[in-house]
């Protein structure tokens, strides 16, 4: 989990600290769907890539998977993506102070807060909001189990996770506009909570009008 969100982090932090000069949607998208790759790659063999709460749930509740492992792999995943906010804040230090004016901030034009967690756009509801959530994030799942479903079309042995890769850019490229996309409960708030901590303050928690849409595109 760390090192998918560091890379995805990583993504947001420069496009949006050069401004765009530097990296734009389309490359913290890929980004983050590389991310998915190399973390499976990673820690497939280990834990079998749980790398998102809700795919740990989706797995418990077809009995794919074992309940009492549930609490302890998603504290896993949100403490793995807290500590990968913290990286990328240390290793993008001098560009957020830099392009921040020296104040942290979750709105206005040298907002920062969206590098690390995502904030819906402004046209967006609440209503709305979840809905986007609840199917972008079951795209993911289905999608997900359909390529590890052995009864299905075989994915060649080793692409699997090239295939979840295509999979989360598909969906950020077609889904992500309303609110950035996040599809991760431990990926939004692991980070989330990390800038509550390190001085962006309880803004970060709160729906606010205007604030305008947050870039942390994951997968």
């Amino acid at each position: 989990v760390p090192l998918l969100q560091l890379i995805t982090l990583s993504g947001s932090a420069q496009m949006v600290t050069t401004s765009e000069t530097k990296g734009n949607y389309l490359s913290a998208y890929l980004a983050g769907a590389l991310a998915i790759m190399v973390a499976i790659h990673t820690g497939g063999g280990v834990s079998g890539a749980h790398l998102n709460p809700a795919f740990t749930f989706a797995v418990c509740l077809l009995e794919q998977f074992p309940w009492w492992k549930f609490p302890i792999y998603v504290a896993v995943q949100t403490l793995g993506s807290f500590i990968a906010a913290g990286a990328v804040y240390v290793l993008y230090h001098d560009a957020i102070w830099h392009y921040s004016n020296g104040t942290l901030t979750t709105s206005g034009p040298r907002e920062t807060a969206s590098i690390f967690a995502t904030y819906p756009a402004d046209y967006v509801s609440i209503a709305n909001g979840f809905l986007d959530q609840v199917v972008g994030t079951g795209m993911l799942i289905l999608g997900v189990l359909a390529i590890t479903d052995t009864r299905n079309k075989p994915v060649p042995k080793g692409l699997e996770p090239v295939a979840v890769a295509l999979l989360v850019l598909s969906i950020e490229i077609s889904m992500g506009s309303n609110c950035g996309c996040p599809l991760n409960p431990a990926r939004d708030f692991g980070p989330r909570l990390f800038t509550y901590v390190a001085g962006w303050g309880a803004e970060v928690f709160r729906w606010v009008e205007g604030r305008g849409q947050g870039v942390g595109w994951q997968g």
